[in-house]
């Protein structure tokens, strides 16, 4: 009997297997095989979309037809080399259906670019099997990884495929003789003019694509971390101030993110621990985080996905949505900020540290190219008026010089100015990391982008050749008839419904698809009707079950996910605000910049006073409270509401004297409650 035998009988337990050393090697082996995988076809993706934004070459289609396929075996690769695949198989099997699928995928993306003349002019209407074959390959990947990765849409695209193909069983209006599933195929993918080539895939490996450089950059070499470094200080000037950190620091992330996801992983992680040890409940915590991040998808010059879609559809310029978008992004900022400012008075009882070191000079230095980068942005697009990607491609390289030259000198001088000593393999390993970094953070989100679009071409190819938008469109304009409040609510109503099962860029298409033509014909102007479909989409953002945002939250406050939702919904009033008030004040958007001031105010009074009146306090009595609160959300529904400006400026006076009333209340309140001793760094 061996050693190992003798221990294991003591002890009651079997020996160790012999081939339990070859486990560990064979899982190490596929680990770095996953990681060389996914860092080649980064390194190819991002040289090969770095070379078109500078050069242009072959165009956006052909962009399309090469990069897609490319995107999806990325994404895939991504996901192995997270463990993310397909979890519950064994490695190796994981890695070989990761290297099957991305083999596939890349072969597709060969054969379409070998055959692009013929398949989009000389065999249009006439593909052969290896045409077609080539398009199966990359659809039936696109919506596999759409199953994984956002089921609810991946349902409704099956439920419009069958519908497609059988709408022949279908009663009533909706009735049609039904389309083979060659031409379901063919329309999804080798049409090109429709499908996982169109023009939403080609809007993400290009404009999208460019604003993605410029945020990998600025992640890269810390500029989002000295953001919420320097949001942090406010709290430790006054402990009070904590929960406005929060607010500040999505804020500030929001201009180059355009993800709420994004804001709540990368701000909510440092501030939703920080509130709950403050005294905020678990809920409240995630859902002030929750309200705040969701502002990414609202505040320019990075808005979400739907405003470059929204560009898109309206064929506008996007700096035409940037400028419009500042205003209402301010509002719905300056409006979470004011409730939570009360939910302060409400919940804060203890002080915490959350960090008193100064802010170091380097931090100074990335603050500085964060505001240089969005002031850019603004600058080229804005007043040089150059075309979105060209501006976000110049700050990119910008930024790119400027930093690594920083990067490179700080490592420089830590090295005590001995060039000898950054050729030490541990120095150019630490010298790497950041471009490493920039290259990793813009092809997975780029990637991940850019599937998702290639889904929604499903999408709208499906609804293209049924015609399917027509038809509901007409059902519930008919049911709203021509009454333009009753339209608004009933589109309202399809939104939220639509958004309970889709992420915010679905849809935003679907409403803009479906609700947006007939309100034009209803003589809404056409920036009021896109702004309505982008901002009901982002409301669908909080709706269940598909809320992101608070999942993320949740998750990191440990909290319930639907009650977090809850929460952050009585935070969000701004949003509901602004979908009404874009009608009744359609200042707020029709022409930037100062003819926007009259609206903007108006609406700002009406959400100060829709927030007071959910969520001030006035003492004296709970008949006196209920009855200025209740007098309150009578002055914010004239000041949003009333079709005769002249009364509703004349509400936004005894409105304001309330206001202020609440609100100094709420300071005395914060100002006197007690707080604890100091409870660790935050």
């Amino acid at each position: 009997m061996t050693h190992d035998e003798r221990d294991s009988a003591e002890h009651g337990s079997a020996p160790e297997p012999q081939h339990g050393h070859r486990d560990t090697r064979t899982e190490q082996a596929c680990g770095v095989v996953s990681q060389l995988l996914f860092f080649g076809v980064s390194l190819y993706f991002f040289a090969y979309l770095t070379n078109y934004y500078l050069s242009g070459a072959g165009g956006a289609t052909l962009l399309a037809v090469t990069m897609v396929p490319t995107a999806v075996a990325l994404a895939y690769l991504n996901d192995l080399r997270n463990g993310d695949l397909y979890p519950r198989l064994p490695r190796l099997l994981q890695v070989l259906v990761g290297v099957l699928y991305a083999g596939a995928l890349l072969g597709a993306s060969w054969y379409l670019v070998a055959e692009f003349d013929n398949i989009r002019i000389n065999r249009v209407g006439f593909w052969n099997e290896q045409d077609k074959l080539a398009g199966l390959v990359v659809v039936a990947l696109v919506l596999e990884y759409t199953r994984r990765r956002y089921f609810a849409l991946a349902l409704v695209i099956l439920a419009l495929m069958l519908y497609t193909a059988y709408g022949y069983v279908v009663p009533g209006m909706f009735n049609h003789p039904g389309i083979g599933w060659e031409r379901i195929l063919t329309a999804s993918s080798v049409e090109i003019a429709t499908g996982v080539f169109e023009r939403l895939s080609q809007l993400g490996l290009t404009l999208i694509g460019s604003f993605m450089m410029v945020l990998a950059t600025l992640r890269a070499f810390g500029c989002i971390d000295s953001i919420l470094v320097a949001s942090t200080r406010l709290a430790a000037w006054s402990p009070r101030m904590l929960p406005q950190a929060a607010v500040i620091g999505s804020f500030s992330v929001a201009a180059v993110s355009g993800s709420g996801a994004a804001n709540a992983a990368t701000t909510g992680s440092a501030t939703i621990p920080a509130l709950i040890r403050a005294g905020f409940p678990r809920v409240k915590a995630a859902a002030i985080e929750t309200a705040t991040s969701l502002g990414g998808q609202l505040m320019p010059p990075l808005m979400g996905i739907a405003a470059f879609l929204m560009a898109e559809y309206m064929r506008v310029s996007y700096f035409d949505v940037v400028a419009r978008g500042f205003a209402p992004a301010i509002l719905y900022f300056l409006g979470v900020s004011l409730a939570v400012y009360l939910l302060s008075g409400h919940y804060m009882s203890r002080r915490v540290q959350v960090g008193t070191d100064p802010i170091s000079g380097f931090d100074w230095v990335n603050l500085a190219a964060y505001a240089l980068a969005v002031l850019g942005l603004i600058w080229l697009m804005g007043v040089e008026r150059r075309a979105a990607m060209s501006s976000a491609q110049v700050v990119f390289m910008s930024m790119f010089v400027v930093l690594t030259v920083l990067f490179l000198g700080r490592m420089l001088w830590s090295a005590r100015r001995r060039l000898t000593a950054l050729l030490r393999p541990a120095r150019l390993r630490e010298a790497g990391q950041p471009f490493a970094r920039i290259i990793e953070t813009f092809s997975v989100n780029t990637a991940e982008l850019t599937v998702l679009l290639a889904t929604l071409g499903i999408l709208t190819a499906m609804f293209t050749i049924t015609g399917v938008p027509t038809k509901v469109g007409i059902l519930l304009m008919e049911t709203a008839g021509a009454h333009m409040a009753l339209m608004v609510l009933v589109a309202f109503a399809f939104g939220y419904l639509v958004g309970m099962g889709l992420p915010v860029a679905p849809t935003y298409i679907i409403v803009a698809v479906v609700i947006t033509p007939f309100m034009i014909r209803a003589d809404v102007n056409p920036w009021t009707a896109h702004f309505f479909a982008f901002l009901v989409a982002v409301f669908g953002e909080l709706s269940p079950p598909t809320s992101v945002v608070a999942a993320v939250t949740s998750r990191i406050a440990e909290a319930p996910f639907v009650q977090t939702m809850i929460a952050a919904l009585g935070l969000c009033v701004p949003l509901l605000i602004m979908m009404a008030g874009v009608y009744t004040r359609p200042g707020l958007v029709m022409e930037p910049g100062l003819a926007q001031l009259p609206a903007f105010a108006l609406l700002l009074a009406g959400t100060g006073a829709a927030i007071l009146a959910l969520q001030g306090e006035y003492g004296a009595g709970r008949w006196v409270d209920l009855g200025v609160r209740g007098l309150l959300a009578l002055l914010a529904l004239v000041i949003v509401l009333h079709p005769d400006e002249r009364i509703a400026w004349a509400a936004v006076a005894p409105a304001l004297v309330l206001m202020a009333w609440g609100v100094l209340r709420a300071h005395r309140a914060l100002r006197t409650a007690p707080l604890d001793a100091a409870e660790g760094a935050g």
